[in-house]
């Protein structure tokens, strides 16, 4: 984003001037009620400080917003919407070792609960897979600070908001979804190989195409982002 900068860690409640409004009401869904004249507080959950600062600076100055609000887990998540109630949640895709739409499911099921953004910087998800979770939209990290903005206030005003990431979901042939449900299941290789009747290197060869196409180090981080995007059977 273009107006992050290095920043130093700071409280959670730090961010636009002036007091938290009022705690609004829960509308039918659960999600914080908000209103035209309502001042949004934002929750900005990221594990990087250069993240954190950037949202600060680009919602910190907008009318609209009462407060950002900041969390680096899931866990300090939960306990900063539970005491400030933020209108809406932006949720890395990954949030170190924590998976985002899990911590939006959990955000989600607060109550009164926030709207939920999904964002990532390096990759996506797609919009069945993200509904399924409980966001009401995904943003890019790359996207213009500008169209952010308008996105997190549409989404405060009760909209979904699924935009093309500019990075198609990858897709996947039909021995290589089966070699990734035999890869969840915790199969190796050589048990994936005499399952298909497959020889090891041509299993290790299939892989290798799904480390690729998926962005993935191994064979956990293959089965994670494979769930993110909606592409495990």
């Amino acid at each position: 984003m273009s107006a992050a900068a290095a920043m130093p860690r700071r409280g959670p409640d730090e961010g636009a001037e002036g007091a938290a409004a009022e705690v609004d009401g829960a509308v039918g869904d659960g999600s914080v009620e908000t209103s035209p004249r309502k001042r949004l507080r934002v929750l900005v959950v990221d594990d990087h400080d250069v993240v954190h600062w950037g949202f600060r600076l680009m919602l910190g100055q907008l009318p609209w917003v009462d407060r950002c609000l900041s969390a680096r887990t899931g866990a300090e998540a939960l306990a900063v919407c539970r005491r400030y109630e933020p209108h809406v949640a932006l949720v890395d895709l990954f949030l170190g070792s924590e998976s985002g739409p899990e911590i939006c499911e959990r955000l989600r099921a607060e109550a009164p609960a926030p709207r939920v953004l999904l964002m990532s910087g390096a990759g996506g998800i797609s919009p069945r897979a993200a509904r399924a979770a409980g966001a009401a939209g995904f943003i890019s990290k790359d996207w213009p600070a500008p169209e952010i903005a308008k996105l997190v206030r549409m989404v405060g005003d009760g909209q979904e908001v699924f935009r093309d990431t500019g990075r198609p979901t990858p897709t996947l042939t039909d021995r290589e979804s089966e070699i990734l449900g035999l890869i969840a299941g915790g199969a190796t290789n050589r048990e994936i190989a005499a399952a298909l009747f497959l020889s090891p290197h041509t299993v290790k060869e299939h892989t290798s195409t799904l480390y690729r196409k998926l962005g993935a180090r191994n064979r956990a981080d293959a089965v994670q982002r494979a769930q993110r995007l909606g592409l495990n059977r």
